[in-house]
């Protein structure tokens, strides 16, 4: 059957996400797509930290980045920073750039571990360009200091209200002939032969069909699981948390929006703050089988740069997928495809990857099971990619201070996982499985940051001229540091290139 009208169910993110994405196919087509959304339903909306791909999603739909920036007062961001995770009062930075670059052919942290077993004392985060601009609160796009220097990039992402940014790409899209409807829906009807989803009955009486549905529904996956009941594989074991709660405060104490998430490890959970241009997003990830909502809330408050400017919003939540993201006529883009906590700001990736894919595969000539498998397949290893990264940063850790951390540090982990450790361990290899999100430096920077080391290094850093060793490798960290040194302030730099509105 040809595709003739998209029916996205869901605002939100993930919903005008999709729908501004699939706008663009209406320049070429006949085509349909009607948003059907509540505002009597609530977003989770606690997803405000992005990474690098994003950048991509928003030139791709030709986004002028000052004007969304503004209207979402958003920040730039370098990495995150992770205290309390290996030990308590530990704390490192997961970056957006490489450390160093390849020399000869060999990764940079083998040859920075050559250098260290000689007696060099510096950390190989002084020849990351993204650690140093967050340590000391710079930043500058790269287009503003490259000017011919042979210098290295900056590697970025935002820090955006995704309430805003919603309210944005709803502007957008609807610009470009999308259909929005106001109204819950009240019942879905599946054709009796194909098992498909016919149409959407809405409270009101009425009825939207459809040839593709896109279910941006959350957590209730309205259309993927409670109208076709498709399944759902629970990670809990891996990823126990399972609750939130979400609080957003003033920045009170006069300082400026540091340009990096932070990540802090709690007795059982972690707290993440995002830097918005007037304001902070918080919140306090736990398990309640370690802590009470009481608890949990009382650890946050305690720990907010200011004064808080909402009501707490607590969440309940399962960490896992669904058995198939694409079933019959309908994808799940968002939480109702599957939830993985925010602890490496990959819920915005998601739906980012998943349209990105679904408009790829799509032909408008009618749906095969080739498409839907490729789909499914692609996303469930980009999930058990992204699963065995976040699970790598409870289970390495010394901390056994907490019954949550004592299973933490325990239980097992996929083999997967187990491989990519142990092979670390040995002589500081890393491999990435196909197309992986994680590239090399972020595996060496969570797990040298936890405290696991390689045994020894990898016999190609031998390789490399002792000449080259010391010209190209000090001349890595002493740009990095010419750059730092005269970077703007990340807070003046925003005040003159994206200002959002008091």
């Amino acid at each position: 059957m040809a595709i003739e009208h998209i029916v996205i169910v869901g605002g939100g993110t993930a919903g005008w996400m999709a729908a501004a994405a699939l706008s663009r196919l209406k320049a070429a087509r006949e085509l349909r797509i009607t948003l059907v959304e509540s505002e009597a339903i609530g977003t989770v909306g606690v997803g405000e930290a992005t990474i690098p791909p994003f950048v991509g999603f928003n030139q791709a739909l030709q986004i002028d980045e000052r004007e969304m920036m503004a209207a979402c007062q958003a920040t730039f961001k370098l990495g995150i920073q992770f205290t309390n995770w290996g030990r308590r009062g530990d704390s490192y930075l997961h970056p957006f750039g490489n450390y160093g670059y390849e020399i000869d052919g060999v990764a940079f942290h083998h040859v920075w571990h050559r250098l260290k077993a000689g007696g060099d004392k510096r950390p190989i985060q002084v020849f990351n360009l993204e650690t140093m601009a967050a340590h000391f609160g710079k930043f500058a796009r790269q287009e503003d200091y490259q000017r011919g220097q042979d210098l290295p990039p900056m590697n970025y992402a935002y820090h955006i209200d995704a309430g805003r940014y919603a309210q944005f790409l709803r502007r957008y899209a609807e610009t470009r002939g999308v259909i929005r409807q106001e109204g819950r829906v009240d019942d879905v009807a599946l054709d009796g032969e194909s098992g498909d989803v016919a149409a959407i009955t809405l409270q009101s009486g009425e009825r939207i069909d459809g040839d593709l549905f896109i279910d941006c529904s959350g957590f209730r996956g309205l259309l993927i699981e409670q109208a076709l009941e498709t399944g759902y594989e629970d990670w809990t074991h891996w990823l126990p948390c399972d609750r939130a709660v979400a609080l957003p405060c003033n920045r009170d104490d006069g300082s400026g929006p540091p340009p990096f998430t932070r990540a802090t490890a709690h007795a059982a959970g972690w707290q993440w703050q995002v830097p918005l241009q007037h304001r902070n997003g918080n919140g306090h990830v736990y398990c309640s089988r370690y802590m009470s909502d009481d608890e949990a809330h009382d650890i946050l408050v305690n720990n907010l740069a200011g004064k808080p400017t909402a009501d707490p919003n607590f969440l309940r939540f399962t960490t896992g997928r669904r058995k198939k993201f694409w079933n019959r006529n309908v994808v799940a883009v968002g939480l109702s495809g599957g939830f993985m906590e925010p602890l490496e700001s990959t819920s915005i990736h998601l739906i980012n990857t998943a349209i990105t894919k679904l408009i790829a595969i799509l032909s408008f000539d009618g749906i095969t099971d080739t498409q839907r498998d490729a789909f499914n397949r692609l996303t469930g290893k980009e999930f058990e990619r992204i699963r065995d990264f976040l699970i790598l940063h409870y289970n390495a850790t010394e901390r056994d201070d907490s019954e949550f951390w004592n299973y933490c540090r325990t239980m097992d982990v996929p083999d997967t996982l187990t491989e990519k450790v142990e092979l670390f361990r040995s002589n500081g290899q890393i491999f990435r499985e196909d197309d992986e999100l994680f590239t090399e430096t972020s595996w060496a920077a969570v797990m040298m940051g936890q405290g696991v080391m390689p045994g020894s290094r990898n016999a190609m850093a031998d390789s490399v001229g002792p000449d080259v060793m010391g010209g190209e490798v000090d001349g890595i960290e002493q740009s990095i540091r010419w750059l730092v040194e005269r970077l703007p302030a990340h807070g003046d730099y925003l005040a003159r290139y994206c200002p959002a509105p008091a």
